[in-house]
């Protein structure tokens, strides 16, 4: 079996298909790579295609008609794109571009159709996924009502350990970019205040930030409590 062959059982959408299911699925989709920058997809375009990202970040964006941009989501490793339009056969719901090198499997609508239509197990999960995203969202929009601009870092950071986080001890390594602008447009806050934000927690040695601007979280229960006090 094929690299690829080993991975796919270990995707969340692809999850209990069967063989028959896996190589149909590896026969009729392909790989491509994106740079860092590049868009790919775009607003109210037809969708056609489908998408899975097995490696690096993408943004999810809305672009407003007086040419401002809503930042709605970043998305990683194992996460989907484009399934919406594939469903209800509208235009794409907002613009996503690759935040770094990303590496994407790509399925037609005609495969996903057809999956859709023999594979009880992939609707089942793509219900899962769908519903989980949805959960997501609510719980976002009570949180943006709520919480304070630390509430509001703390609360993200702890997001995304959840959703992609991968345990380092008692820490928890999050293999995504996320610049101070990136959280800033997430929590809806200016850069200088995420910056005083991200400095305060750094300095309690609530969280580090490499380089590459990957987030560790050292303190989960001390971000959880600066969440709860919000």
């Amino acid at each position: 079996m094929t690299t690829m062959g080993r991975r796919l059982p270990a995707i969340s959408l692809f999850q209990n298909l069967t063989d028959v299911q896996l190589q149909y699925i590896l026969s009729n989709s392909r790989e491509r790579t994106f740079r860092a920058g590049t868009s790919i997809m775009h607003q109210e375009e037809q969708g056609e295609t489908f998408y899975i990202i097995l490696e690096g970040t993408v943004k999810v964006s809305l672009t407003l008609p007086d040419g401002s941009e809503v930042y709605l989501a970043v998305l990683a490793t194992g996460d989907t794109m484009g399934e919406m339009s594939l469903i209800d056969a509208s235009g794409r719901s907002a613009d996503v571009t690759a935040q770094e090198t990303t590496r994407v499997l790509m399925l037609n609508r005609k495969v996903f159709d057809q999956l859709l239509t023999e594979g009880t197990i992939f609707t089942r999960n793509l219900m899962r996924i769908l519903s989980r995203r949805l959960r997501l969202a609510n719980v976002r929009i009570q949180a943006h009502c709520t919480l304070d601009t630390y509430g509001m870092v703390a609360y993200q950071i702890l997001e995304f350990a959840d959703l992609y986080g991968i345990s380092q001890g008692s820490s928890t390594y999050i293999p995504i970019r996320l610049t101070q602008s990136d959280l800033a447009t997430l929590v809806g806050a200016s850069r200088e205040r995420v910056n005083q934000v991200m400095v305060a927690y750094r300095k309690s040695s609530h969280i580090s930030v490499d380089s590459r601007y990957h987030i560790t979280v050292l303190n989960r229960d001390a971000l959880e409590k600066r969440v709860r006090q919000s």
